[in-house]
């Protein structure tokens, strides 16, 4: 089993910075793919970054430019580091964890952009 949690998240004003992390624990196969979703009231969940232990990333072209994927593999953590924050960023933040088998989720951590 797979444990993810998240924290970093709050309140920011609209072109501030959050900074988000996501440390996992438990049975982690060698090769996967941990990243971060989004989830604003009333929409789907969404990917916004994603990265493999070989350190390849991917983006939501909504975040380019913006936020960036980081991962700490020693210490079996994601960090997203979201600058330039805008009020569409707003949402709910899910850690996200895919190997063989099932995918595993965090809790979440609220992400809230004032204007």
């Amino acid at each position: 089993q797979v444990q993810l949690v998240e924290s970093g998240g709050g309140l920011a004003q609209a072109g501030g910075s959050l900074r988000l992390s996501c440390a996992a624990s438990g049975r982690i196969f060698g090769i996967h793919v941990m990243g971060w979703y989004r989830q604003a009231p009333g929409k789907q969940r969404e990917l916004v970054a994603q990265t493999d232990n070989g350190g390849s990333t991917k983006y939501a072209d909504s975040v380019k430019g913006r936020f960036t994927i980081s991962r700490d593999n020693a210490k079996n953590t994601v960090y997203l580091q979201m600058n330039s924050l805008k009020p569409e960023d707003t949402a709910v933040y899910y850690c996200n964890l895919k190997q063989p088998g099932p995918d595993y989720w965090g809790q979440g951590t609220q992400v809230t952009v004032s204007s």
